[in-house]
């Protein structure tokens, strides 16, 4: 279960943004044009960088991309987590507790480090010269899944291809990350991690910076597996989006997408009673959290509706903390999603009177365990894991576009096929 996107600190980030003085430079065998200056319109140069996305909710447990970094353009994969502003990579500094990871780990340069005397760094964190001996820009997040990982920050040159088919060499700040807690030696399907967070950190924020694209994410998560990730304005639809207002709250920490008006929740038609209650939006989630002032009385009208259905609940099957199992095992969502009805989220849009839904249908938040075939519910107890906030994962993500517009400062929603990526760089 991975629930990195949602972090309870991060100590220290940075950011560095260096141009190159020539007009282009090389990265493996691609030639590369340097980024336009920081103040060029994002139009004026390319619509959008757009990536194919891997993965699944289930079994897989992760979205992900491809993205080449490093003057070799070294593939990495990297896991999609708008709840983090920092993207980081596993780094050989050495590495303390890293998972073994698909691809080799990120080699540190010395020379490519960011000093901890760098303005940027001293700007936000007075402390972040600790001792005259320390030199590097250090970093170390906490995630709620009890992980963390800490490191150094460095510059590298990652290659970004625009819809339109520029290919710029952009030189970005990430994190080397040499001290990975709570990996164990593990065996990790990605690499690390791309923050995709409201902070000046952001991969996307960065982007922005440098003039390539708007800040203006949106993700299309497939239940299938698989869809895509762009950053810029273009493949965002004209119509057709739900919005509503992003928060400013600073009840939350300010990397967070969370609706700015307060969320009810219903199973179905029927009103859970609970009200006033903040989301957060975290693709770094692969599952949804509710804190258990919702997820009791969600669960006891679930329970309600299934009573007289032919499903038990069974303790043998440790996938989720709530599975079912049926008169045989289930084989696909079709043999028991219409015992359960479709979870509403009915989210105020701020100080304006109108109210925007999200519905997720069971076929999102129910998974079919392997091999034990069993129907699970995929929203958890947060309070169960020490979190307290409501956490919107990549379950109830799946089969829409969801669009986080830094610009305009709103989230919007629209039911899409993620599969259909052809078209999306004309």
């Amino acid at each position: 279960m991975k629930l990195k996107g949602y972090r309870k600190t991060m100590i220290m980030l940075a950011l560095v943004l260096l141009v190159p003085p020539s007009g282009s430079f090389v990265a493996g065998n691609q030639q590369l044009i340097a980024p336009p200056l920081a103040a060029t319109s994002a139009n004026e140069v390319g619509s959008s960088v757009v990536f194919r996305v891997l993965g699944n909710v289930y079994p897989i447990g992760y979205y992900y991309v491809e993205i080449n970094i490093g003057s070799l353009s070294t593939p990495y994969y990297l896991d999609i987590d708008t709840g983090s502003d920092l993207t980081w990579l596993h780094c050989d500094a050495p590495c303390e507790d890293c998972p073994k990871t698909p691809h080799p780990l990120y080699q540190l340069k010395k020379d490519s480090l960011v000093p901890c005397t760098e303005s940027v760094c001293t700007s936000l964190h007075s402390n972040i010269c600790d001792k005259p001996t320390d030199h590097e820009c250090h970093y170390e997040i906490e995630y709620a899944d009890q992980g963390a990982s800490q490191g150094a920050l460095v510059k590298d040159v990652i290659p970004i291809c625009l819809a339109n088919g520029t290919v710029y060499g952009s030189l970005l700040a990430i994190g080397c990350g040499y001290d990975q807690q709570g990996s164990n030696g593990t065996t990790s399907q990605t690499d690390g991690l791309l923050g995709l967070g409201k902070g000046k950190a952001s991969f996307a924020s960065q982007l922005q910076s440098l003039g390539l694209v708007q800040n203006v994410i949106a993700h299309c998560f497939s239940s299938n597996g698989g869809g895509f990730l762009s950053i810029g304005e273009h493949p965002v639809p004209s119509s057709g989006v739900v919005w509503t207002p992003m928060s400013r709250n600073s009840l939350f920490d300010e990397s967070y997408y969370s609706p700015a008006g307060s969320t009810e929740l219903y199973l179905g038609k029927q009103y859970i009673g609970v009200m006033d209650l903040q989301v957060i939006f975290d693709s770094g989630s692969s599952y949804s959290y509710f804190s258990s002032q919702a997820y009791t009385p969600l669960i006891s009208s679930m329970m309600k509706d299934l009573a007289g259905k032919p499903l038990n609940i069974t303790k043998e099957d440790n996938t989720l903390p709530i599975c079912w199992s049926g008169a045989k095992p289930f084989t696909s969502f079709d043999d028991f999603k219409n015992y359960f009805s479709p979870v509403r989220l009915r989210i105020k849009n701020g100080w304006m009177s109108q109210v925007q839904v999200m519905e997720i249908p069971p076929e999102s938040y129910m998974i079919v365990s392997r091999p034990h075939g069993n129907a699970c519910l995929g929203i958890l107890n947060g309070s169960e894991v020490e979190l307290d906030d409501n956490i919107i994962g990549d379950n109830f993500f799946q089969d829409r576009m969801v669009i986080y517009d830094n610009e305009q400062q709103r989230i919007g929603w629209a039911p899409a096929d993620c599969n259909k990526i052809s078209g999306l760089f004309n």
